[in-house]
């Protein structure tokens, strides 16, 4: 049986694994305060239940997230064929937090490396952060060999 598109139970998909554990980028698509869409590109770590980031705590994109919480996530490996893209939907949540989260320590980990990961939290401790937190309400997986964006679907 196929999963269809929409439906979370795609998380478990090999490209969408393949993607949540990568050190791709997650693009975090959100509407500004005055309705405008934004974009931003961040690290991200998944939990195995929701994708967070780290923010710091003073960013002005955190207001926006708590007026306005839909939100859509796309991580893709595009480098090379066939294209692997995860579509994400949900509602963001904002923690506001003293020190550095785990989630984006980990993150650090992944990017950086062990050791340089370590190294970039260290000067970072201590200081406000905000972790932003989506639960997928909604998963898309494009893999370009079995799964297509639907103009290209027959």
């Amino acid at each position: 049986m196929t999963i269809t598109q929409g439906d979370p139970r795609l998380l478990q998909d090999p490209v969408a694994q393949e993607l949540l554990g990568s050190r791709e980028l997650a693009r975090l698509a959100y509407t500004w305060l005055d309705g405008t869409p934004r974009v931003v590109p961040l690290w991200f770590h998944w939990t195995g239940e929701a994708l967070t980031f780290g923010s710091p705590a003073r960013a002005p994109k955190l207001r926006a997230l708590e007026r306005s919480p839909s939100v859509a996530v796309t991580i893709d490996a595009s480098s090379g064929w066939p294209y692997h893209a995860l579509l994400l939907r949900g509602d963001a949540t904002v923690d506001r937090l003293d020190d550095v989260s785990e989630e984006y320590a980990a993150a650090a980990r992944r990017y950086f490396g062990d050791e340089q990961g370590a190294a970039w939290v260290e000067q970072l401790r201590g200081q406000p952060m905000a972790r932003i937190s989506v639960r997928p309400t909604w998963v898309g997986v494009l893999d370009f060999e079995t799964r297509f964006p639907s103009a290209l679907s027959v």
